[in-house]
């Protein structure tokens, strides 16, 4: 075949897309004959033979294709053209997946990391384009051969016949769209293709079965008996005997040949087999050169020249030489079996003679048609179909390409076998794994309950799922399990400040003004734990029941908001300062960790700090002592002092457990403005604590100290008288305070006493304090050294509202008779305070009942004295931050009986501090030492 390719003439086997789309140059003598398409696919051995391309060697008597191994420049599912115009016949070879060489080109694609499905598609791919190549052939040739590498016929060719006639169904509108503008009869434009094709078997023996060239007789016959037929010609016929019961039985054959994918002839052989290469390849080779260059003795006799030659040379080259083995016998007396080129020859014969095939069987048989095309008919009509089923490069046929492309799916229930397996046992297997997901689930359940059951029913999934669709159905199975718990079964994943999850199911917080709304989907709800404590009021003297908070909020503001107007909404009380917006929507800030402040930072005094230290100053001018610093801390006064009252908490933080209060505080540089002045834009989004950013305040304090009365308002023999305590348990233990008297030349010497601190020397003629015989109680005249008697009591509160004060790290107070409690303050002032406490009072369940600190009662005595309360406190383990008041120190004015309430929950910026859990240490939850702190001020100018 002539092509030309780029301006270049070339005579060899070329790709269909550069047949299609080069110039193919005919002689004028051939221009207007038609031409046979044959069609070559199946399979090549392994093992290094012949491929199938060889064949058209044989068929067109020249070296196209190499004897052993394939072309280099092929890739999966190429077609190769060869256009014989002497012979009239274009070939048409198909090689892909099923080819050994092709095949180890494929593997060798495939990397190691490839994963099991991934591969499946790959090679699902591979054997749709396969499909693809094939339909292309049986709808432009027509005689197709089918080539397999052995004598035994492959039942899969059955599976793959049906499952291109079903594909065939399917595409053959398109089909038709697209070439019914082609130069073809009616016939072909109705049926898709010039002729129902006739299909071909060629089988390789390999050594598999010996011809006796002796006798010519099998090895378990008779010698002296010839057989009618050699064995391999007995072979042939038993493999036409199988392939056409197998197909009639799967009806890919049937009566009309019209309606079939192709057709075997009746009354001919359509099986080949190809005997073994018994002699050496090299002389089978020079034999074929010897035969194809002996000139007969009628040729070589009578020259012609002119259109009888041409005429001659036609119907030489159209008669395959077969030689003196076309009519003679073997040495037996069997007739010689025929030639590969004489059995394909006398098919062609039928094509290129326009007789066709009358394949069709029984009572009544319908002709089929036939149409023998030019070559450039054909070629337009393979332009159009290449176009629409392999490789669409036109945009007038994208539309009809995309069409068919679509229609492949009906390939996977006949291919596919594997994955059609899988996926029914994959489906069989996802009811047993959703039944172990839903076996003993609640109603509504969280997420962690949602991934143990789904692990629980992929193990069974896993168990009894195969196959390359297993990863399909496992994220199913995850969708599905999903899909049930989303669907009204989520429990609301929102925990309470006491680590207690909301009740609810998955449902959306009311906004302001909202109402609650349950057929709402989801529902409009508040957070509920079903969770509810008794607690006491700021004051304690009124109790309530309270829900299990989910905010900071309600847990340290509303619910004694709620409690002030009914019992000490009256009270006096030291407000601590909280934001004030100066816009009309403030933004909380975003800056802020959760870290402790250093020594350096935490260890700057405030104004206040500056001010009791020039009180306690010695000097001999007696208006040196400011009068309102007295003034400002008389019975009553609920103000306070400048110096307090700008919220400097941050740098008044003194080293935790370093407190000395007999020692002088280091004068510091005076903060800045920029320091010291509180933000009003931005507010604090938590409580307040020792990692918070300088100047900013939250919107509401989480504390709460408030004046119950005066110094007498507390009786030491009766306790507090409020509800909830524990008997023998509500009375506040003693802080005795030494107080030292002043004489004219010492007025205005101030010294830091307390129980456990130290003295000066006495002055001469003076007896200790302690020494005289004298308690130093209240309501003693005093001496001049005198003690004052103060009380302090931890008040610890549990979930059902008991409640009692503690004498110690791992005890409670006991008062069985008249007297008040004997242990000293002392112990609780100078040690660490635990947060949490096991209750007297266990339940019968196992777990154990924590109480918790709440509130702190201080008697301050009427004396020269100054009581400054510093709380801290740090509930967890570090890094957990120290929580204490916007204020940090407050000074306690005297003759009052004051009572600081604890937050309930301690929140910061990242989350809630949680309460211990069981068998969880409690000494990480503690209240810092040092909360109180005396020292003796100047008695008031006469």
């Amino acid at each position: 075949m002539v092509v030309e390719v780029d301006g270049t003439k070339m005579s060899f086997p070329v790709c269909v897309e550069a047949l299609l789309r080069s110039e193919v140059i005919e002689d004028a003598l051939y221009k207007d004959e038609g031409l046979c398409v044959l069609g070559i696919f199946g399979k090549t051995a392994i093992q290094p033979g012949p491929p199938k391309e060889s064949l058209i060697n044989t068929l067109a008597d020249k070296h196209l294709f190499p004897a052993f191994g394939g072309l280099e420049e092929d890739d999966g599912g190429l077609i190769r053209v060869f256009y014989s115009q002497e012979s009239r016949v274009l070939y048409l070879v198909l090689d892909s997946v099923c080819d050994a060489r092709q095949l180890l080109r494929a593997c060798e694609s495939l990397s190691a990391e490839v994963g099991h499905s991934d591969a499946h598609d790959f090679w699902k791919d591979a054997e749709q384009r396969h499909c693809l190549h094939l339909l292309y052939l049986f709808s432009l040739c027509h005689v197709l051969v089918a080539v397999h590498p052995n004598c035994a016929f492959d039942v899969t060719y059955d599976r793959l016949f049906r499952a291109l006639d079903a594909l065939r169904q399917k595409v053959l509108p398109f089909v038709r769209a697209s070439i019914k503008d082609c130069p073809v009869s009616k016939e072909w434009k109705l049926n898709c293709r010039p002729c129902p094709p006739r299909l071909l078997f060629v089988f390789q023996l390999n050594g598999a079965l010996k011809v006796s060239s002796g006798n010519g007789t099998d090895s378990g016959g008779t010698p002296d008996k010839p057989k009618k037929h050699s064995p391999r010609r007995r072979l042939q016929h038993a493999l036409e005997d199988q392939i056409y019961r197998i197909f009639r039985k799967s009806r890919v054959l049937t009566n009309q040949s019209s309606n079939c994918l192709f057709t075997v002839p009746a009354n001919q052989a359509f099986v080949y087999v190809v005997p073994g290469a018994d002699e050496d390849p090299l002389a089978a080779l020079l034999g074929h050169l010897r035969s194809n260059c002996t000139l007969r003795e009628q040729d070589a006799n009578a020259p012609m020249s002119g259109p009888r030659r041409y005429q001659k040379m036609r119907r030489l080259a159209r008669q395959p030489n077969f030689g003196v083995d076309s009519s003679s016998t073997s040495a037996g007396g069997q007739p010689a079996d025929c030639s590969l080129k004489e059995f394909l020859w006398q098919h062609v014969e039928l094509v290129l003679t326009k007789k066709g095939f009358d394949d069709s069987v029984g009572r009544n048989p319908q002709p089929s048609h036939f149409e023998l095309p030019t070559y450039s008919k054909w070629t337009q009509v393979a332009r159009v179909l290449h176009q629409v089923l392999i490789h669409n490069t036109e945009e007038d046929t994208a539309d009809l390409a995309a069409k068919a492309q679509s229609q492949l799916k009906v390939l996977e229930g006949f291919l596919d076998a594997d994955a059609k397996f899988s996926e029914n046992r994959c489906q069989k297997a996802l009811p047993l794994a959703h039944s172990a997901y839903q076996s003993n689930l609640p109603h509504n359940y969280t997420t962690a309950v949602h991934k143990n059951q789904l692990a629980q029913a992929l193990r069974v999934y896993s168990q009894h799922a195969r196959g390359v669709a297993f990863q399909h159905y496992a994220l199913q199975l995850h969708e599905d399990c999903y899909k049930f718990w989303r669907n009204g079964h989520q429990l609301c994943e929102e925990r309470s400040l006491t680590d207690q999850h909301c009740v609810h199911k998955f449902h959306l917080l009311p906004q302001s003004g909202e109402k609650p709304e349950m057929d709402h989907n989801p529902p409009i709800l508040n957070h509920n734990s079903r969770g509810r404590t008794t607690s006491a009021c700021n004051c304690g003297r009124k109790q309530a029941q309270r829900e299990d908070p989910f905010d900071i909020k309600s847990a340290n503001y509303d619910f004694y908001q709620m409690l002030e107007e009914k019992c000490c909404g009256k009270l006096d009380r030291i407000n601590f300062p909280v934001f004030q917006p100066s816009t009309p929507d403030p933004a909380p800030a975003l800056a802020c960790h959760d870290a402790p402040p250093s020594p350096s930072e935490s260890s700057v005094p405030d104004e206040g700090e500056k001010l009791r230290a020039a009180a306690t100053t010695t000097t001999d001018d007696a208006t040196s002592a400011p009068n309102n610093i007295v003034q400002g801390h008389t019975q009553g006064d609920t103000s306070l002092s400048l110096a307090l009252s700008l919220g400097q908490s941050t740098d008044s933080l003194e080293p935790y457990g370093e407190t000395d209060s007999s020692e002088t505080p280091v004068q510091h540089k005076r903060p800045s403005l920029v320091d010291r002045q509180p933000s009003t834009v931005e507010y604090l989004p938590g409580m307040f604590h020792s990692g918070c950013p300088k100047g900013l305040l939250p919107k509401f304090s989480s504390w709460s100290l408030m004046k119950l009365g005066s110094a007498k308002s507390y009786n030491c023999h009766t306790g507090l008288e409020q509800p909830g305590f524990l008997p023998g348990s509500s009375f506040l233990l003693p802080w005795d305070l030494v107080v030292r008297s002043r004489s004219e030349d010492d007025t205005g010497l101030m010294d830091p006493l307390d129980s456990g601190g130290t003295s000066l020397w006495p002055a001469p003629n003076k007896v200790p304090a302690g020494k005289r015989g004298s308690t130093g109680g209240l309501g003693r005249g005093r001496r001049r050294d005198d003690v004052a008697r103060a009380y302090v009591g931890f008040e610890y509160e549990d979930s059902r509202g008991r409640r009692f004060i503690s004498s110690g790290p791992d005890k409670i107070v006991k008062v069985l008779g008249p007297g008040g409690a004997k242990e000293p303050a002392s112990r609780v002032l100078n040690t660490d305070m635990p947060l949490y406490i096991p209750t007297p009072t266990q339940g019968r369940g196992l777990k154990p009942h924590y109480a918790q600190l709440a509130r702190l009662f201080i008697v301050v005595p009427d004396a020269p004295l100054e009581i400054t309360l510093n709380p801290q406190v740090q509930p967890g383990p570090p890094p957990c931050p120290v929580f204490h008041p916007e204020q940090t120190e407050v000074v306690l004015p005297p003759d009052s009986l004051w009572v600081l309430r604890f937050p309930y929950s301690y929140v910061t910026e990242r989350g809630p501090a949680f309460p211990p859990k069981e068998n969880q240490p409690l000494t990480g939850y503690k209240v810092l030492r040092n909360i109180l702190r005396a020292t003796t001020i100047s008695p008031p100018l006469q």
